[in-house]
């Protein structure tokens, strides 16, 4: 009975968690667990793990996604895509929500891109006339944070983290569950946007 309590608290919890991401656009999966808790009025010491939190999250996208929403999504990893062209030098790869599907209107365009000389995304930029400014992101396990670039492209947010030449093979961990990262080449990306076209396409047409 008390497991059974348990599990369905933290089954509200997540869900209310995940609303609160799809519905009203908070992007940081600890903070809406912590939202979620407060509205709910519910103990923070049996909470969901953030994986439960995507898992809802990815359940009410596809339960509730509108046409507008599957558009926005489209739209966002079409920008993907342009941009992963625009950095075909330094084998770009897409990450985080446009990729998983989960990307609401609030969500950034998230690459990773490859090059032992960092500065040289950034002259890359800026011989295109592409304004930019640098930031800095801390991967889960500490240590240093990894280097990259913030743009728009099309009035899109876009961050580029930028990892040694060759790491592409070696993901990082992802800040959900501790797992290599899921990453997206180019091809992958056309790929799955093609299946997602043709799902989507009416039968008949």
């Amino acid at each position: 009975m008390v497991k059974q309590a348990v599990s369905r608290q933290r089954r509200l919890i997540a869900d209310e968690a995940a609303r609160l991401v799809v519905d009203e656009g908070v992007t940081d999966y600890h903070q809406a667990r912590r939202k979620a808790c407060d509205r709910l009025g519910l103990d923070r010491r049996d909470r969901p793990s953030l994986q439960e939190i995507e898992d809802a999250v990815i359940v009410r996208t596809q339960l509730f996604a509108s046409a507008e929403q599957r558009a926005l999504l489209h739209e966002l990893r079409q920008v993907a895509l342009a941009v992963m062209k625009f950095l075909a030098p330094f084998e770009p790869a897409l990450v985080g929500s446009v990729l998983k599907g989960t990307a609401t209107a609030n969500s950034v365009v998230q690459l990773h891109a490859f090059s032992d000389d960092v500065e040289a995304v950034a002259i890359h930029c800026i011989d295109h006339g592409l304004r930019y400014y640098s930031i800095e992101r801390r991967q889960r396990g500490g240590g240093r944070g990894v280097p990259g670039y913030a743009f728009e492209w099309g009035g899109v947010p876009v961050e580029v983290l930028v990892f040694p030449a060759g790491g592409l093979r070696v993901a990082p961990p992802s800040p959900i569950d501790g797992k290599p990262v899921r990453r997206a080449t180019r091809r992958r990306l056309e790929q799955l946007m093609a299946r997602s076209a043709a799902v989507a396409q009416p039968p008949g047409e």
